[in-house]
């Protein structure tokens, strides 16, 4: 599975920006929706790769947030699968607007039984 690649694309609005989000007081992208968009990425790379009850979730995101973004703004933001130990999936991604990097990350996201995660959150809310 090492090489799966993954894309999502979005263009700024002012409901992305750091005000909007309450993440910051600039009119500009904000580290959230970014992460939101690099998360995506990775989903999209795992596409049609996992087993049948399957999924993957979030465990820890390292993002260097490195160029503001304004509104109207096309950011990609491109996902690949470095490293697979056991049920941990390790993604480098990147984030673009045109040539200029706006972020890189390092994404771990875990395999899971979706029947089975989701019960553990049913059996917390009882």
């Amino acid at each position: 599975m090492p090489g799966l690649r993954g894309r999502a694309a979005h263009t700024v609005t002012d409901a992305d920006t750091a005000i909007a989000m309450r993440s910051g007081e600039v009119p500009t992208l904000a580290t959230p929706r970014l992460v939101a968009l690099m998360e995506e990425a990775t989903v999209a790379a795992l596409a049609g790769h996992l087993g049948e009850g399957e999924t993957s979730v979030g465990m820890r995101i390292h993002i260097d947030h490195l160029s503001p973004s304004g509104p109207g703004a096309g950011v990609t933001a491109e996902a690949v699968l470095e490293a697979v130990e056991g049920r941990r999936l390790t993604f480098g991604a990147t984030a673009m607007v045109g040539d200029t990097v706006v972020a890189t990350a390092s994404i771990v996201r875990v395999v899971v039984a979706t029947e089975r995660f989701v019960g553990r959150l049913d059996a917390k809310t009882d």
